[in-house]
């Protein structure tokens, strides 16, 4: 006589052993399932551009969402797929960027890859130490109120330069008033060891603080962007890149 191995999917007596066809579609559809939503991303490869139809459905914590998961995979080293020409050509007669992210000019933080974004996804604004400043709020104003952005990223980072000039004192030009802007941060900040521009965790410590004086100060000096916060239009939401392990941290 024959004994006929028990197929590995069938647990019990109960369960119906699936044909072969049932099965291998089960198994592809779960796998495309699977590659969708660690793929993820505002537009996929061969749509073109992010659209102004598709960018008014998102929400702004799906935007916000869509920033965490971009972050995860340029991270990990597992960028979305996409074709540069193809978006440039798609954004030609027009943009819908979903965010605007506030950066430093550090040029190890560019906001588009670390957050693996495409052409039109996401305005990007950068100065010195992510200072808040009259200039900057009319672009986050723009961003929002005429163009339509659902979220504002204000967007610190470790080992910033800006900070350790504020916390050193340095004088140079221009660059002397626009660090005075950080010194607010560096009184509020109890950061751990010497207030020194040579301690890291200590210059960490003040970029945080420094965000979160720059999210405080956005919403006290621009009725606008209160405004649409308020009304749950737009979210507001602060951030720290670590330079080193090249992850985003969000802040409550």
């Amino acid at each position: 006589m024959t004994v006929r191995a028990r197929h590995p999917f069938c647990l019990s007596r109960g369960m119906t052993m699936p044909n072969r066809r049932e099965f291998l579609v089960s198994t592809v559809a779960a796998c495309a399932l699977g590659r969708t939503a660690s793929a993820a991303q505002f537009v996929a490869k061969g749509s073109g551009a992010l659209t102004k139809a598709r960018r008014d459905q998102l929400t702004p914590a799906q935007v916000i969402a869509e920033l965490r998961r971009g972050n995860e995979r340029f991270r990990t080293g597992k960028p979305a797929p996409r074709d540069y020409l193809e978006e440039q050509h798609a954004d030609a007669t027009g943009q819908a960027p979903a965010a605007v992210v506030l950066g430093c000019i550090d040029s190890r933080v560019p906001a588009e890859i670390v957050f693996d974004a495409g052409i039109g996804e996401i305005f990007v604004a950068r100065v010195a130490g992510n200072v808040v400043d009259e200039d900057i709020l009319g672009s986050l104003e723009y961003a929002c109120a005429e163009a339509g952005a659902k979220a504002i990223v204000v967007l610190g980072h470790t080992d910033c330069g800006a900070v350790k000039g504020a916390i050193d004192d340095l004088n140079l030009g221009n660059l002397t008033g626009l660090l005075s802007k950080l010194k607010p941060a560096i009184a509020a900040t109890n950061g751990p060891g010497d207030k020194s521009d040579q301690n890291r965790a200590y210059v960490a410590a003040v970029a945080r603080t420094n965000v979160t004086l720059g999210l405080e100060g956005l919403r006290k000096r621009s009725p606008v962007l209160t405004e649409l916060e308020t009304k749950k239009t737009i979210e507001i939401v602060g951030a720290v890149y670590d330079v080193t392990t090249a992850t985003v941290e969000f802040l409550a």
